[in-house]
C-alpha cells in the first residue's frame, strides 16, 4: 500500500497523529526514500540520458565504427566503460548520487558486448564463423554471439556485487533473452536451425529465467529496490512467445495453452507482480479469438455465452473487493506457514 503527504494529513486531522509527527514522519520518509527511482523530472532526465547512450552503443552503431577494426573498436569501448566506472564510482560512493550514478554502472556493463566483439573481431575467434557486423547483432539470431551476451551477464553481475542497483539487471536480462535464441544453434551443433527448434529452445531458456527471478524475488524485499523485474519480463517474454507460436496442435493442446495462460494470471496475484497478468491476458484473448473465429464460428450463442462469464467475473471482482480482507484472512489461515514464506516480500 503506498501513500502519499495528504494521507498523513488526514491521520493529523482525525486524531491519530499530531500535524507536527505528521510533518516529521513525511520528511523522515522522504529522506529514507530519496534513491528510490521516482517520477519526477530529474530521474526522467537520468533515465532519458542514459537509455540514449546506451542505444547509440548498440542499436544506432554506424557502419563507421567498422572501419576502427577490432582492437580499435575493443580500445574504444574499453575506455568508454572505464570512463562511466570511474565517474559512476564517483557518484554512487562520494556524492551519494545513487540513481545517476548506478546508470553510469549500467552503461559501463552495456558496453561489454561491443568491446567483446571488438575482441574476437581482433582475434578473429567466433563460436560458429563470422557474425557480420556489430550492427547484426540484434538483427540476426546466430551462435557467434554467444560470447557476448555470456560476457555481458558475467559483467552485469560483477557490477551488482558492489552496486545494488536494481537496473544493473536489465542489461543481464536483455542478454539472457537474447542468448534464448543464440543458444539454438550451439545446442543443435548447426547454423541452421528450424522455427520450432529455436521456439521450444526459448520457451525453456524462459521457464529457466523466471525460476532465477522467483529465486531472486524471494531473497529481496522489494522496498530495497526492484531486483526481479526485468529477469521476470525478458522471462516471460521468452516463454510466451515460445509457448505460443509452437506451430499447429489440437484443439486439447490449445485449452491447455488457455489454462497455462490462466495460471499466469493466479501467479500475477500471487506473486504480486502485474507482469504476468498482461501476457496471460493476451494468451486468454488469444484462445477465446480461436473459438470464435474457428469452433464455434456459426454458433450464434457463443458471443451471449462469453458476454455472461465477462459479467460473472466483474461480479466476483466486485465481491472481492468489498470482502477482500475476509477474503485474505481466510486464504492466509488456510495456507500452510511453509507455503507463505516462498512468496515475495513487499
Amino acid at each position: 500500500m503506498k501513500f502519499d503527504k495528504e494521507d498523513l494529513h488526514w491521520a493529523a486531522s482525525q486524531g491519530l497523529i499530531s500535524a507536527e509527527q505528521a510533518d516529521a514522519l513525511w520528511e523522515a520518509l522522504s529522506e529514507r526514500n530519496s534513491d528510490r527511482p521516482q517520477f519526477n523530472f530529474a530521474n526522467v532526465a537520468f533515465y532519458f540520458g542514459a537509455l540514449i547512450v546506451i542505444s547509440a552503443m548498440s542499436w544506432f552503431m554506424t557502419l563507421a565504427w567498422e572501419s576502427f577494426g577490432g582492437g580499435g573498436i575493443f580500445l574504444l569501448a574499453s575506455v568508454y566503460a572505464l570512463c562511466f566506472i570511474l565517474v559512476g564510482r564517483d557518484m554512487w560512493f562520494r556524492q551519494n548520487l545513487k540513481i545517476p550514478g548506478g546508470l553510469l554502472f549500467t552503461i559501463a556493463v552495456s558496453m561489454t558486448p561491443l568491446a567483446i566483439y571488438g575482441l574476437q573481431r581482433w582475434t578473429g575467434f567466433w563460436t560458429q564463423g563470422d557474425p557480420g557486423t556489430y550492427r547484426d547483432y540484434y538483427s540476426w539470431i546466430k551462435g557467434s554471439w554467444f560470447l557476448m551476451e555470456l560476457g555481458t551477464i558475467i559483467a552485469g553481475l560483477i557490477a551488482l556485487k558492489f552496486v545494488r542497483f536494481p537496473f544493473l539487471t536489465a542489461p543481464i536480462a536483455f542478454s539472457l533473452y537474447f542468448m534464448s535464441m543464440d543458444i539454438t544453434p550451439i545446442l543443435f551443433g548447426e547454423a541452421d536451425f528450424n522455427w520450432q527448434q529455436r521456439l521450444l529452445v526459448s520457451m525453456w531458456f524462459g521457464i529457466a529465467c523466471l525460476i532465477v527471478a522467483y529465486l531472486v524475488d524471494i531473497r529481496t524485499r522489494r522496498r530495497d529496490g526492484d531486483f526481479a523485474f526485468w529477469l521476470y519480463l525478458f522471462g516471460l517474454l521468452a516463454f510466451w512467445f515460445g509457448l505460443s507460436f509452437t506451430g499447429d496442435s489440437n484443439e486439447f493442446q490449445k485449452f491447455i495453452y488457455c489454462l497455462i495462460n490462466l495460471g499466469l494470471i493466479v501467479l500475477s496475484v500471487l506473486l504480486k507482480r502485474k507482469v504476468f497478468i498482461i501476457f496471460g491476458a493476451i494468451g486468454v484473448f488469444a484462445y477465446l479469438g480461436h473459438l470464435a473465429q474457428s469452433v464455434f464460428q456459426d454458433a450464434v450463442l457463443f458471443p451471449v455465452a462469453l458476454t455472461v462469464v465477462g459479467i460473472c467475473i466483474i461480479y466476483l471482482g466486485i465481491l472481492y473487493e468489498q470482502n477482500s480482507r475476509a477474503i485474505e484472512r481466510f486464504f492466509e489461515s488456510i495456507i500452510p506457514e511453509s507455503l507463505r514464506q516462498i512468496l515475495p516480500r513487499d
